[in-house]
């Protein structure tokens, strides 16, 4: 899957353990803030009913494909249509204008693959499941060569070694059906899906600092909607990156609107991970969850993202600051509420 701040990669064993533990009986769980859906991915290849949501069109298309689809409705289509892709011959267009000339994110020849590419998806008009599944493969292809520290807010001075490589689609690791019941992904508001979602367990890993995740994956926004947008600074970010603003990503809003959230979901048990440079310190987050159940927390050590280990820099590349520490704490809280 992409490179993601904050993924819980690594965390995938504790927070399926946290959810047998605190339900051993759970048939259903929500991922109401799902970003790449490696948990929602997770939950559904241990068989549980999974209803993965995310605001964001690009985390909205990992979770179609990774949690809603499954490999056999889609395999031996995808498969054919990822091999005439790659046989495709690239040319410029939009993408490689704005991300490989105006900003260096990628290598032009790759840039021009994505635009060939990204055209043939929009013109076959595939089936809803069908099309996540090569909007994500591309997806995950540009991510494979792009020149990044892994967040769309700057890219390298020099061209990483991996950009000079050849785009090439891959099928997306896609799961069978899980057990019985199929499972789900939407695109809604954290409050929305509270309110209208129903599971035996909900678990959210909800934003915690002021970076938007659209801001910092604008180029993936960008390719999914395929609405080539005007865009705007060194980074060229879409324009609505300037006005679509989340609550989660202000210090002063944060928990009045998780409060809101944690009020309206319908699940008795709750599990949450939350950083220890969020907003929240562990202190107000197990006050906060308490109006829900019972909380137990755990605490594991996590390595930060790559860009914070490389230290500070500007933007013409040069190290202005060092780095403060390579490890955070990730709080996980299971609140229970029967």
């Amino acid at each position: 899957m992409i490179k993601y701040l904050g993924s819980k990669r690594k965390l995938i064993s504790e927070i399926l353990s946290a959810v047998h533990t605190a339900m051993p009986g759970a048939r259903s769980v929500i991922d109401l803030f799902s970003g790449t859906s490696r948990v929602g991915y997770a939950l559904k290849k241990k068989n549980y009913e999974v209803h993965a949501n995310d605001h964001n069109l690009y985390a909205y298309m990992l979770a179609k494909c990774y949690v809603e689809t499954n490999l056999e409705t889609v395999e031996k289509e995808a498969l054919s249509l990822i091999e005439e892709f790659n046989g495709l011959k690239g040319c410029p267009g939009y993408f490689t204008n704005n991300f490989c000339v105006r900003s260096h994110f990628f290598h032009p020849k790759n840039g021009e693959r994505i635009d060939v590419i990204r055209e043939a998806i929009t013109q076959k008009n595939l089936e809803p499941s069908l099309e996540s599944v090569l909007l994500v493969s591309l997806m995950e292809a540009a991510d494979r060569v792009d020149s990044t520290c892994g967040i769309q807010m700057a890219y390298l001075k020099k061209w990483a070694l991996r950009a000079e490589n050849d785009l090439c689609l891959r099928m997306p690791l896609l799961l069978p059906k899980a057990g019985t019941s199929p499972c789900f992904a939407y695109q809604l508001d954290a409050l929305e899906a509270a309110k209208t979602l129903k599971a035996d367990v909900t678990y959210l890993d909800p934003p915690y600092n002021q970076h938007s995740y659209r801001g910092n994956y604008h180029i993936w926004e960008t390719l999914m909607l395929w609405d080539k947008p005007e865009l705007y600074g060194v980074a060229a970010k879409r324009v609505d990156c300037r006005t679509h603003k989340s609550l989660f990503n202000s210090k002063r809003q944060f928990i009045n609107a998780f409060s809101s959230v944690i009020s309206s979901i319908k699940s008795k048990v709750l599990i949450v991970s939350f950083n220890n440079e969020g907003f929240v310190n562990r202190a107000e987050m197990e006050s906060l969850l308490s109006q829900k159940g019972q909380v137990s927390t755990q605490v594991i050590n996590y390595k930060r993202y790559v860009g914070a280990q490389i230290g500070i820099h500007n933007p013409k590349g040069q190290a202005v600051g060092q780095m403060s520490h390579l490890y955070n704490k990730e709080y996980l809280y299971t609140v229970d509420g029967r």
